[in-house]
């Protein structure tokens, strides 16, 4: 099986919440796509906060490592 990445986890995600809105599958199939959701989740946390970790080191000022904290509200929402 090929490595896991970020987007296929989601991509897997999106899907098993589709399977799971359409009331189709029984209790039990339902709690294994539901396990399976927050195994996903939390991987696509995990990488998400490797992401934001090195976005972090990345950003340099005046010589030193500078944490900056992304600010969703500089685009105008």
């Amino acid at each position: 099986m090929a490595k896991k990445t970020f987007e296929s986890a989601l991509a897997r995600l999106e899907q098993i919440t589709q399977e799971l809105e359409s009331g189709d599958l029984s209790l039990e199939a339902s709690l294994k796509k539901f396990d399976e959701g927050i195994k996903l989740t939390e991987f696509c946390n995990a990488k998400l906060s490797e992401a934001r970790t090195k976005v972090e080191i990345l950003l340099e000022k005046d010589g030193r490592l500078k944490a900056e904290p992304f600010d969703q509200t500089e685009n105008g929402d």
